[in-house]
């Protein structure tokens, strides 16, 4: 099938090279005067330990960020690669949208509309890189429904290896495109693309495999909440409108579902819209949307509907609706540029303001020394980012979500130096306090450090049942991922370590039960694993729980060492 151009003015190229020339520059102007977010530095660790793969996403962002900080090491050179290729994807669905009928004009108004957009037009997340592989999808697939060559089929499996390198998401491009065009299976082209795409991405699925898979294990089971909440489909849906557009996001979503697919390329388009807006209302049943997670529908949203208005009369008011909308955007992206007071306290940007300086201050009090900071990978990313350092170190309590600190050798090099200790709130381990424009913090320094986050806990029960006071012996296998032998001895030793088995009701630790004496007799060489028999009692109330095993040291509250284990007390 081949398609036919609509009529369009002879300034449509010249109107989008202002458009995209306008985009890049405020998007310098933006990445230049804002503080990193922390998901940004955050990634700029990953960009220092490139790998296959990374504990929450795979490793496209880290090489995004590693390109650009090679260059220069402030915010600009972290962002400078995804700001340039965020215009080139514009660029792409602005040809993809031209070939069905879209105008500069329509174009525009709803790209610079869609706040999405603007936000990930700088911020450098792993949104960005699947945003420029959603538009090579969408530009190449196009042709290849034109052109059934093997060249073009290459091309898309590569893209498609690039789209899962870049965020998990982009499988439902894949899911959805085929729901919309199954015919496709019939080409024989077709298995070329999928040989490809999964040769390229069998180093992340090793990855994976040999890191006992613990992107799935996160992304499908430790986001899930216990109990269905309300509010988390309501701000989805509401904050979806928003990010489409702050006054024409409900407009374009009508229009989405509403107007028909003309043939087999919109349907497509259509599908990954619907598609991937109605399995997120789903996934809101189990926890938190992020907005930004549906950026491809957005992306197959104003390629469709920006064609869609080219073409058909549409009344003044929406234009200028639109162009109201953009205004109030705009006003927005001068405002968080200026950076006035106020805006400084919005919570939703608050993060981004004075934790250079905050960085910098805690490096005075801790000099060359490595810095420990509990619970949340956010802070001592940014410690790093500010300090161009590695030595800040994430201890991750049970009360905690696993992070990449898990996974890197960080926590190698910190034990038994003597580190400075910094926290949110005071506890047992702080003994002073800094004070910046982030707000107080509590400090104080740890001699001879003593962890085992990396240390992991197994056992072959997954759920078990027993009455209330039963007791139960668990046959648990404890294995050391250093590269030295570790030791739970106490002797001698001031942070004292203990093995507690740890009972929860949703999020509230309802019961802590630790190991005898035996277990500090234990000894693991490098690489290396020992069986343990540790014997607990069940709840004396009934209900069901999570139980997980936790090694203890202090000053720290325990990491989480297993996983959990369904335990019903009946």
């Amino acid at each position: 099938m081949l398609y036919t151009q609509n009529i369009h003015t002879k300034n449509n190229g010249k109107y989008i090279g202002w458009f995209l020339a306008v985009w890049t520059l405020f998007n310098i102007i933006q990445a230049c005067t804002l503080e990193l977010h922390s998901d940004e530095a955050y990634y700029w660790l990953y960009s220092r330990f490139l790998d296959w793969g990374y504990f929450d996403h795979p490793p496209m962002v880290a090489l995004f960020i590693r390109a650009g900080d090679v260059f220069m090491h402030n915010p600009l050179g972290l962002r400078l690669v995804n700001i340039v290729l965020s215009t080139a994807s514009l660029l792409l669905l602005w040809k993809t949208a031209k070939t069905i009928g879209a105008n500069a004009k329509w174009f525009i108004l709803i790209a610079s509309g869609m706040f999405t957009l603007h936000i990930y037009g700088f911020i450098t997340t792993p949104d960005g890189p699947l945003l420029l592989f959603t538009a090579l999808f969408f530009y190449v697939y196009q042709r290849y429904l034109q052109q059934n060559t093997w060249l073009q089929a290459l091309l898309l499996g590569v893209i498609l290896a690039g789209l899962l390198y870049s965020k998990y998401h982009g499988i439902l491009l894949v899911g959805f495109t085929l729901l919309a065009d199954i015919k496709i299976l019939k080409r024989g082209t077709f298995w070329l693309i999928a040989t490809v795409a999964l040769t390229l991405y069998t180093p992340h699925i090793l990855w994976q495999v040999n890191h006992n898979y613990p992107s799935v294990a996160y992304h499908l089971a430790d986001r899930s909440e216990k109990s269905y909440r309300f509010d988390y489909t309501f701000f989805y849906i509401l904050s979806q409108m928003l990010m489409a557009g702050v006054l024409t996001g409900w407009l374009l979503f009508y229009k989405g579902f509403a107007l028909p697919a003309t043939d087999s390329f919109i349907r497509v388009l259509k599908v990954n819209f619907i598609g991937i807006l109605v399995f997120f209302l789903f996934t809101s049943l189990r926890g938190e949307v992020q907005p930004q997670w549906t950026i491809i529908a957005f992306a197959a949203l104003l390629i469709w509907l920006s064609a869609q208005l080219s073409n058909i009369a549409t009344p003044k008011w929406l234009q200028g609706l639109a162009v109201a909308n953009i205004v109030i955007i705009a006003i927005i992206r001068l405002l968080v540029i200026a950076q006035p007071a106020p805006i400084q306290q919005v919570q939703a940007i608050k993060k981004f303001f004075h934790y250079k300086d905050w960085a910098h201050t805690i490096k005075q009090k801790a000099g060359d020394s490595w810095v420990v900071m509990n619970d949340g990978f956010q802070l001592p990313a940014k410690y790093c980012y500010y300090n161009n350092t590695l030595k800040c170190f994430s201890y991750d309590s049970r009360y905690y979500r696993l992070t990449q600190f898990e996974i890197w050798p960080l926590e190698d090099s910190v034990q038994n130096k003597r580190v400075f200790y910094v926290a949110r709130d005071p506890d047992v381990a702080t003994t002073d306090t800094i004070t910046t424009a982030t707000g107080k913090w509590y400090t104080g320094w740890i001699d001879s450090l003593r962890t085992y986050q990396r240390v992991s806990i197994t056992t072959n029960e997954k759920k078990i049942s027993l009455a209330p006071g039963q007791q139960h012996s668990f046959n648990i296998t404890i294995a050391n991922p250093y590269k030295f032998p570790i030791s739970f001895s106490n002797a001698g030793i001031k942070q004292k370590v203990t093995l507690e088995a740890c009972f929860f009701d949703g999020k509230q630790e309802v019961d802590v039960q630790a190991a005898d004496s035996s277990f500090n007799k234990l000894r693991i060489e490098p690489g290396h694993n020992v069986q343990y028999t540790f014997t607990i009692k069940a709840p004396s109330t009934k209900g069901k729980y999570d139980m997980l095993f936790s090694l203890h040291t202090t000053p720290f509250n325990g990491n989480r060492n297993s996983g959990f284990i369904t335990f019903v007390v009946e």
